[in-house]
């Protein structure tokens, strides 16, 4: 299955980046509307988890009616985050494994937030979107965050300016 592939590469990236987080900084934001490098670190960690709720879960409800709401991550320490992230991606890939059929990816996946429907697509689209898309969307500011703090960035799909060229 394509996925499995996708998310094991993406996720070996992401890993490196996260064992680079400055625990120093973690309050860090370069805007005050931007999220402070404890959450953005959290929120990498959190995502590969959707897939795993995409495949196994028909419906999430984020807010339940009487229930608890939905906590998101927030980074404690390097090793936290890296223990949350590395739990996410296994969890989904052992989802992945259990996937006898990829019609099981085109049923619809459903999102809701006080039992109010606020999303709904198949579960293919929820890996594509939510897992990888969305994972190497906040990548990317990550890897300004680690810039503006003077932390080496890593090569994501080539060499960085900070672990040398080709040529």
């Amino acid at each position: 299955m394509a996925f499995h592939a996708e998310l094991t590469h993406e996720a070996a990236t992401t890993r490196t980046m996260l064992e680079r987080l400055p625990e120093d900084q973690l309050d860090f934001r370069p805007h005050p509307r931007s999220m402070n490098l404890a959450r953005l670190a959290g929120h990498l960690a959190e995502i590969p988890g959707w897939g795993a709720r995409a495949i196994e879960l028909d419906e999430l409800d984020i807010a339940p009616v009487g229930g608890p709401l939905y906590m998101p991550t927030t980074a404690e320490s390097r090793e936290h985050v890296v223990a949350v992230f590395d739990k996410n991606v296994q969890d989904t890939l052992d989802a992945l494994a259990k996937v006898a059929d990829d019609a099981v990816l085109m049923q619809p996946w459903k999102l809701l937030g006080g039992g109010r429907k606020l999303m709904e697509m198949p579960r293919v689209a929820v890996m594509r979107n939510f897992c990888l898309n969305h994972l190497i969307h906040h990548r990317g500011q990550f890897s300004l965050y680690l810039r503006l703090n003077n932390v080496s960035v890593p090569s994501i799909y080539g060499p960085s300016a900070d672990e040398g060229r080709i040529g």
